[in-house]
């Protein structure tokens, strides 16, 4: 499938899993140490062997950590057992950052990601009866994202026309077409055969069984406003200018194979963007003092 690589640069630009980890004091390249980890979700996708290859080729050797769910990534790398990771929206790190007291930061942009609705019952969404239910990530950034889609989609109703901060309260249940149900983000698709349909992200769909063309609704991530859910590589503050953290990220972004690797894993849906780091750190602020205001 030719890629979808694109940079939205100017358009972006204007818009306001579990293992153990072995005990350490510190990870790769703060410590000196030649080996920079990295934790991801889903480390088995095509995009990393080719990473991990081009990174060698330019003498840096990386650490791929898998995780198998959203929530330890970010206190990895907060606690220093990780140097970047690899796996959230600028939402997401917001979110993490105001409730942890964070101060984890993008030290670069990867993909923009739209998040869909699939179903195993019904082939269209006007298709899906009333009063049928529908499972959404319980993740506050990703439950907001995926109302929107919901919305979008004609089957719910938000109240003051929603936004990245709604909640499962703001639904107006009298206008809206399906009942929602907030589960834990890996097992909304695993629910498919109890609920109508479920917001699955991409990170769980092929294990489900799933090809990303089953969606039978989606967001549109070439809009402007979609900045906060761009895929970002994170670091620690006191990091964020690290040489060799750049220079990886310069290579995910460039590199023929990982760019290919990418657009296999997500079937062509993921959009590649080159955002500005002063743009996500721009965007993270924003989002950050946003959240903190909802608090």
């Amino acid at each position: 499938m030719p890629s979808t690589r694109t940079k939205l640069i100017a358009a972006l630009a204007a818009a306001p899993l579990v293992i153990g980890l072995a005990a350490c004091s510190s990870a790769g390249a703060a410590e000196g140490d030649d080996v920079v980890r990295i934790g991801v979700v889903g480390k088995s996708d095509p995009q990393w062997p080719a990473f991990e290859a081009a990174a060698a080729e330019a003498g840096i050797e990386i650490e791929l950590v898998d995780f198998a769910d959203y929530a330890q990534p970010n206190p990895a790398l907060t606690e220093g057992e990780l140097d970047l990771n690899q796996f959230q929206h600028i939402v997401y790190l917001a979110d993490y950052n105001v409730s942890a007291d964070a101060d984890l930061t993008p030290v670069g942009s990867t993909q923009i990601y739209p998040l869909g609705l699939y179903s195993t019952k019904y082939e269209s969404v006007e298709d899906i009866e009333e009063g049928e239910t529908v499972a959404i990530p319980d993740d506050p950034s990703n439950l907001a994202r995926a109302l929107l889609v919901l919305q979008s989609a004609g089957l719910i109703e938000l109240e003051d026309g929603g936004s990245i901060f709604s909640t499962v309260d703001d639904i107006d249940q009298a206008a809206s077409k399906v009942k929602v149900t907030p589960l834990e983000a890996s097992l909304t698709a695993t629910s498919l055969p109890d609920v109508a349909a479920a917001i699955i992200n991409n990170d769980f769909v092929e294990d489900a069984g799933l090809s990303f063309e089953d969606a039978i609704a989606k967001d549109d991530p070439a809009d402007p406003n979609a900045l906060p859910y761009v895929n970002i590589f994170a670091a620690r503050a006191d990091e964020a200018d690290n040489e060799t953290y750049r220079k990886l990220v310069e290579i995910f972004q460039t590199d023929a194979a990982v760019q290919a690797g990418l657009d296999e894993a997500s079937a062509g849906t993921g959009v590649s963007v080159e955002i500005p780091v002063a743009d996500l750190e721009s965007s993270l602020a924003e989002v950050e003092d946003d959240t903190r205001a909802q608090g």
